[in-house]
């Protein structure tokens, strides 16, 4: 009579059996290398030539491929803004740009906005503000906020703007706080992010 009974040790070492046939038959294969492409950055004034996965995001370009780990990840879905970057002067989410994508674009992170001896505008007023408490999100907020007075200087209305057809649009709380709200920050450290943003603009909160 045969046993069909079935045992835990039984059926792992069965396993262990097939898999190690099939990895010494005549058919195993090598796995399949990613396909690669060149890619030129230009990041904050220096060019880098670069042969990335052209799946790899902007962002991890630059935190794994430079260095440059003033861009954080948050939630590597742009829902957050902790990776914002300027792309040839305008705010954009690096974890949602390809790096191929970038090729040959002006990109500027946190570490190119100003030096620990010349900090930015925004930067100084961030400190001045105490705009931040942990830091996480930070350089993301600085970056959209510089990328954000460049759009309201060029003109780009918000879902709040008061007149579109004014020639210059007036940088107000209610303006800062729409336009800012795709930056997130945990520690809700609000209040001090537009106030520093106002400051570095040249206007005052009240």
């Amino acid at each position: 009579m045969i046993d069909h009974h079935l045992t835990r040790r039984g059926v792992l070492g069965t396993g262990a059996a097939l898999t190690a046939l099939r990895g010494t038959g005549a058919s195993a294969q090598e796995p399949t290398k990613a396909p690669t492409l060149e890619v030129s950055l230009a990041v904050n004034g220096a060019n880098h030539a670069l042969t990335l996965d052209p799946r790899t995001t902007l962002l991890d370009a630059l935190r794994d491929h430079l260095g440059l780990t003033g861009t954080k990840k948050g939630c590597d879905h742009g829902q957050c803004g902790a990776c914002t970057v300027l792309i040839d002067g305008v705010r954009r989410n690096a974890c949602l740009n390809l790096a191929v994508a970038c090729d040959d674009r002006t990109i500027t992170t946190i570490e190119g906005l100003g030096t620990e001896e010349a900090l930015h505008p925004m930067q100084a007023a961030f400190i001045k503000h105490d705009g931040f408490q942990c830091g996480y999100c930070t350089p993301g907020q600085i970056c959209s906020a510089v990328g954000m007075l460049t759009e309201m200087r060029r003109g780009v209305p918000s879902s709040v703007t008061p007149d579109l057809t004014a020639a210059t649009m007036q940088v107000a709380e209610g303006e800062i706080r729409e336009r800012m709200s795709g930056n997130i920050c945990r520690c809700a450290a609000y209040p001090n992010i537009v106030a520093a943003i106002l400051d570095a603009s040249g206007k005052t909160s009240g």
